[in-house]
């Protein structure tokens, strides 16, 4: 599903000089597995969702999604790979706050070649229990609330993987276990394959497959 190889990437600082900060040899992830990556603020794990993403481009190496290799993709092209076949739940939730629930939903939906299915999306959010809020819009939305609607929003597409940047971070305690279920049970119930970023160790405890970044990314480990 997911196959990264020889990735580099590195920033332009101020004085000119480049600050690397991914160089990972290899990172694979089976079709509808779920997995959590671990570490430390500032080690690159939101650098490296958006590098799987095609939101950032890596200086070097390949990134293979479900067989296609987007590295090779045009800006375009990954736009719309990543509208199809992707689904990120961003920490900062990202909604349009001049939009309703039910249409930040649908929004997804526009930047694929199908129409927007406004039953699916209702559906979703039924599903992550705002039924009943679908014409609220976000400043109306507790912060709980808001994260769930951003999760339906990055199912929306049937994506094949699904990338969660701390998603239960912003969220108030009483409610993170629920945002996590929630995200577990609708990508096993869709067969998606799930990449989870947290700092965590109550959230990384919950999974099976648990990879530490300092140990794969050459950056951080100094070898």
């Amino acid at each position: 599903m997911l196959q990264l190889k020889d990735i580099k990437k590195s920033f332009t600082q101020p004085d000119g000089t480049e600050l690397p900060i991914l160089d990972i040899a290899e990172f694979n992830v089976a079709p509808a597995e779920q997995m959590v990556l671990v570490g430390r603020s500032g080690g690159g794990k939101t650098t490296l969702l958006h590098v799987i993403a095609g939101i950032s481009r890596p200086d070097a190496g390949k990134v293979r999604i479900d067989d296609w290799e987007i590295t090779l993709f045009s800006e375009a092209e990954c736009d719309r790979f990543r509208a199809e076949r992707i689904g990120y739940v961003f920490q900062t939730f990202n909604l349009l706050p001049g939009f309703s629930a039910l249409e930040n939903v649908l929004l997804a939906m526009r930047f694929t070649r199908g129409r927007p299915d406004k039953a699916r999306a209702r559906q979703l959010l039924e599903r992550v229990g705002l039924g009943h809020r679908t014409t609220h819009k976000p400043t109306m939305l507790s912060v709980g609330e808001q994260q769930r609607v951003a999760v339906a929003r990055a199912l929306a597409n049937q994506p094949k993987l699904l990338l969660a940047d701390e998603p239960t971070a912003n969220v108030d305690s009483g409610h993170q276990q629920q945002v996590l279920d929630l995200i577990r049970q609708t990508c096993a119930e869709e067969d998606v394959a799930l990449v989870l970023v947290t700092h965590t160790p109550e959230v990384a405890g919950q999974f099976e497959r648990v990879d530490h970044l300092e140990e794969i990314n050459q950056v951080v480990t100094g070898t």
